[in-house]
């Protein structure tokens, strides 16, 4: 297994693959979206201001992605971002017949995986951060494990949660509920959770200070080494 990392203005991203051609169709597709989403939004600057769901149809993959994962999460498109173009990148590499790949972009990962791999959960100045992860697979299908955070990184929060990791085969909206969720749970409120579909939606952790609460089916919950070298910082 080998490990780049790809930075493009906003989007810092981390591939895993097997060999570098399996990266360079990862590193094709992120470009591709980018490209894409930058282009649809120099003619409409609404798309990446509003906080609100935009139900827009362009027949851009990306963009419609986005639109629709925060349609149904209840925010802006832009919220779904990172785990959109995530996706993106995945896609090229699950084309090129690869059987492994993860894409982890700022924080908001897409993997598909022949083996066990351990996703760990970094919380900023929660005690559980980066001691605690997530046992993943082995298992052939897509799977979007998106990570929202009131207290790091630079993307716009109105909560207070440390992490909010969300489980969802469509990335995209795995990304738009974990802004959503993170926006509203609290240790006292927890009721945003009745919104969730886990038809769309497998499972959620949240992480606030030294507490933490999940729903739905979580992948078992490990400990971990602490790695700050591994973390990938990004907004896009």
């Amino acid at each position: 297994m080998i490990r780049r990392r790809l930075q493009i203005r906003e989007t810092i991203a981390t591939i895993l693959a097997d060999d570098e051609p399996a990266v360079e169709k990862a590193r094709q597709g992120i470009i591709c979206a980018r490209q894409e989403l930058e282009h649809y939004v120099a003619t409409d600057p609404f798309f990446v201001s509003t906080l609100e769901p935009y139900p827009v149809r362009t027949g851009i993959l990306t963009v419609d992605r986005m639109a629709e994962a925060g349609g149904r999460a209840g925010v802006g498109p832009m919220a779904a971002v990172a785990g959109a173009i995530a996706w993106a990148g995945l896609e090229a590499m699950l084309a090129a017949g690869a059987g492994f790949g993860v894409v982890d972009n700022g924080g908001d990962i897409a993997l598909f995986t022949d083996r066990e791999l351990t996703i760990g959960i970094h919380a900023g100045t929660s005690p559980l951060s980066d001691c605690l992860g997530f046992a993943i697979g082995p298992d052939p299908e897509l799977l979007g494990i998106c990570t929202s955070s009131a207290t790091v990184g630079p993307s716009l929060s109105f909560g207070s949660a440390d992490a909010v990791t969300v489980f969802a085969q469509n990335p995209a909206l795995a990304d738009g509920w974990a802004t959503a969720i993170c926006n509203e749970v609290t240790q006292e409120n927890t009721t945003v959770f009745d919104r969730l579909s886990p038809d769309e939606v497998q499972g959620v952790f949240v992480i606030i200070g030294d507490w933490s609460c999940q729903w739905g089916e979580v992948p078992p919950v490990v400990r971990t080494k602490e790695r700050k070298d591994l973390i990938t910082g990004g907004m896009w």
